[in-house]
């Protein structure tokens, strides 16, 4: 069965000053998954990520979201294309001085000419999804961290993105919470067909959630692959950083 390929990336170099971070990364993401990018710090894996949301410039090779080259886009194609990438920033990146209910509506009063009251009423149904439908009025100081995630992912999903970016989501969060989230993100790729592209360091969240990953090293792609193929891999750096999970049932077993 051949599948949708929603993310094409190829040869993309990057470089800043002398210092070079990308060197020919090539990778794609499908449809209806989860594709995970990770890698030891200063792999580039966030390099990557900006170039694919077009906070960087492509100064060499190719990015295709969608199937449409985004350095051939026009201004207003541009747009049209980022409206359809939901981004679920690492620290939520709430408007302190907005509600809850303000910050999920903000993408909606931006983009859309709907009325208030069909704005307010999506609202309500995406924070019902991410099961905070009594913070519509409650400001982000007074949220607990997972609850200001999930607020920041209702928000991310407000215009129905067909592309969720994800920036390490679950950076700060005690295991339970983790977990939760991880739970609502795979529900909500169900529920809503989304495809999700993500950097995380969480292993425990790569092994429930991913269906793909791309291992970045010193700029290059070293693996790329199913979960159960990165698993499996020989790759010496792939191999260690999966390797704490043994280590992990190693503890667990004593």
């Amino acid at each position: 069965m051949t599948r949708n390929k929603v993310i094409e990336v190829e040869n993309l170099g990057a470089s800043f000053g002398d210092t070079r971070v990308l060197n020919d990364v090539s990778f794609s993401a499908y449809q209806g998954e989860v594709t995970i990018i990770l890698g030891s710090s200063g792999c580039g894996k966030s390099t990557v990520l900006k170039h694919l949301l077009g906070l960087y410039p492509i100064m060499q090779g190719t990015v295709k979201i969608l199937g449409q080259n985004v350095a051939e886009l026009t201004e207003k194609e541009q747009l049209e294309l980022y409206l359809k990438m939901g981004v679920f920033y690492q620290n939520g990146a709430l408007l302190n001085s907005m509600t809850v209910g303000e910050n999920v509506a903000l993408p909606l009063v931006q983009h859309t000419h709907l009325p208030d009251h069909l704005i307010n009423d999506i609202v309500y149904m995406k924070l019902g999804l991410v099961n905070l439908e009594n913070a519509f009025y409650k400001y982000p100081s007074e949220l607990s961290g997972g609850m200001l995630k999930r607020a920041a992912l209702a928000r991310a999903i407000a215009l129905d993105p067909p592309v969720l970016f994800c920036d390490e989501p679950g950076a700060g969060l005690d295991p339970i919470s983790l977990e939760s989230l991880d739970r609502l993100i795979i529900n909500l790729k169900e529920l809503l067909g989304m495809s999700i592209i993500m950097v995380t360091h969480e292993v425990s969240s790569i092994l429930r959630i991913a269906n793909r990953i791309i291992y970045l090293s010193k700029g290059n792609v070293l693996f790329e692959g199913t979960l159960k193929e990165a698993l499996a891999s020989t790759e010496e750096e792939v191999h260690q950083f999966f390797s704490v999970i043994d280590d992990a049932d190693k503890v667990k077993q004593k």
